[in-house]
């Protein structure tokens, strides 16, 4: 190309975002790298996650020859992502901070920025296709069914996914590995990072400790009788087996195909009395759901979806869920599904499927 396209690089310091950028210039592109960071309460040594990300970075964009541009959005984070993540919390709901990030910062602030630096688009590591069919543009799975993050960028729109490249989602991730050792990336067998988007990997319960109050209370069986103290509703999730200090708790005979030896699950709580709910074994009917309900609703598509029949994942990771769509009265989406979903937990997204499209979602009301 004479005019080449310039294309922003949100770098992070792993692998998957550092191939993106070589694909990229491959491709002919000009090619800006740029690390974003975006949390700084006590990015300290202990977890200077950011500081080891963005040498990271650097080492790569030296590698493959470009520029790169470190980029502060933490007052952005803590305006946006982070007071929501706080807020849903102290709900006694369960958030998604890596979907709020994107759609907030990655495919917003950042957006934003590139755009002054005069990129046509911006790229990032996601495993996630975007097609466009006469002038829409549709959000589709990776390739790589076990890397597949669509569910995390489900809120997307228009506008956003026209500019969004996501050059590894055509790829598989042993792939992109291959790729990064061959040319010499300094990040090559890097580990996948998890933890908070952009805040790392640190105990949970003690980092929310910094941010909540805990409000010790009850923990209950399904018949109401207490076999142990939660420290704070906010720092459980439906479906949580470790951390719950009542694993000594043996119940003879117990129902459900539970057996005197089965693990207890959080299964429900309630704020009003501060009482956490437990109930023993993984397919206690507490745990089951057949439908839900979810609003805050977000749509890739140009338009929400025609009632009728879909798939839905309730989680991450989890397998397409085959269920019929609708909408109730206050605006809701309701979905119904062929078989009762496990753990199916407020503040959560139900992000809808068409094959490989993915069409938007909502957040978990209640279930």
């Amino acid at each position: 190309m004479t005019n080449k396209q310039r294309v922003v690089v949100g770098l992070s310091g792993g692998v998957d975002s550092a191939v993106s950028a070589y694909l990229l210039k491959q491709q002919g592109y000009e090619v800006v790298g740029i690390f974003m960071k975006n949390w700084e309460d006590d990015d300290d040594s202990e977890y200077c996650a950011s500081n080891i990300d963005f040498v990271d970075a650097a080492a790569v964009a030296d590698v493959i020859g470009i520029e790169i541009e470190h980029v502060n959005f933490a007052s952005e984070y803590k305006d946006r992502v982070f007071a929501e993540f706080l807020r849903e919390y102290q709900g006694g709901r369960t958030p998604n901070p890596d979907i709020l990030c994107n759609a907030e910062i990655k495919f917003k602030a950042f957006l934003d920025h590139a755009m002054r630096l005069g990129a046509e688009k911006i790229a990032t590591g996601h495993y996630a296709r975007v097609r466009e069919i006469s002038g829409e543009f549709q959000l589709l799975k990776g390739l790589d069914p076990s890397k597949d993050q669509s569910y995390f960028l489900h809120r997307l729109n228009q506008a956003q996914l026209s500019k969004t490249l996501f050059p590894v989602g055509e790829l598989h991730k042993t792939e992109v590995r291959r790729i990064a050792t061959e040319i010499g990336l300094p990040n090559a067998k890097k580990k996948d990072s998890t933890g908070i988007c952009f805040i790392g990997e640190r105990p949970f319960r003690e980092f929310l400790n910094r941010y909540i109050a805990n409000q010790p209370g009850p923990i209950k069986d399904e018949k109401g009788r207490q076999i142990g103290k939660h420290v704070g509703l906010s720092f459980y999730t439906l479906g949580q087996r470790q951390g719950l200090g009542i694993g000594g708790i043996k119940e003879k005979g117990a129902q459900r195909g539970g057996g005197e030896h089965a693990p207890w699950f959080v299964a429900r709580k309630d704020m009003q009395t501060n009482t956490l709910f437990v109930v023993q074994g993984h397919d206690h009917p507490w745990l089951l759901s057949a439908h839900l309900q979810a609003d805050d609703l977000s749509w890739c598509a140009p338009s929400s979806p025609a009632p009728g029949r879909y798939a839905a994942k309730t989680r991450y990771r989890q397998t397409d869920a085959a269920c019929t769509l609708d909408y109730n009265a206050q605006g809701q989406l309701v979905l119904e599904f062929d078989a009762p979903q496990w753990a199916v937990t407020p503040g959560q997204s139900a992000v809808i499927y068409d094959g490989d499209v993915c069409l938007g979602g909502g957040v978990i009301a209640h279930a």
